[in-house]
């Protein structure tokens, strides 16, 4: 979205927001020069539920086992 006055922002805020919820990037400027970036809040993080996935990941028996020598020497 173009860069938009002090006015027009008063006058269009509502639409403003959506667009910037849209990830569009707004600008209002003051006198033609830009004073400011309309930016959404950052969603919240939801809380983290222990034990939601158990079960779910599996791990190779040697997983923890030595690396082969031909690795560290390449």
């Amino acid at each position: 979205m173009p860069q938009v006055n002090i006015h027009h922002a008063k006058t269009h805020l509502s639409e403003l927001i959506a667009a910037a919820e849209r990830g569009e990037e707004v600008i209002i400027a003051r006198a033609n020069r830009p004073a400011v970036r309309l930016v959404p809040v950052a969603a919240e993080r939801r809380a983290r539920t222990p034990g939601l996935h158990r079960g779910a990941l599996c791990m190779a028996e040697d997983f923890d086992a030595p690396l082969p020598e031909d690795f560290w020497n390449s």
